[in-house]
């Protein structure tokens, strides 16, 4: 069985997506009862999802200096 991809970064962005590991909250909650075949295309979606978009979009509001 593939190992969880998990690297204890895990921190969510506006789309519940873990900026550590590339999963969707749904997918890390799914983990521990997929099969094999569904861990492998997690594992796959993830490294997409990590590759395409290190930063997530994260939205910040802008820092106003004089704030």
């Amino acid at each position: 069985m593939p190992a969880s991809p998990c690297n204890r970064i895990c921190c969510l962005n506006h789309s519940d997506v873990c900026l550590g590991c590339g999963r969707t909250l749904q997918e890390i909650k799914d983990w521990h009862t997929a099969d094999r075949t569904q861990k492998l295309q997690i594992l796959q979606d993830a490294q997409l999802r990590l590759a395409a978009k290190p930063q997530f979009d994260l939205k910040h509001r802008a820092v106003d200096p004089s704030e």
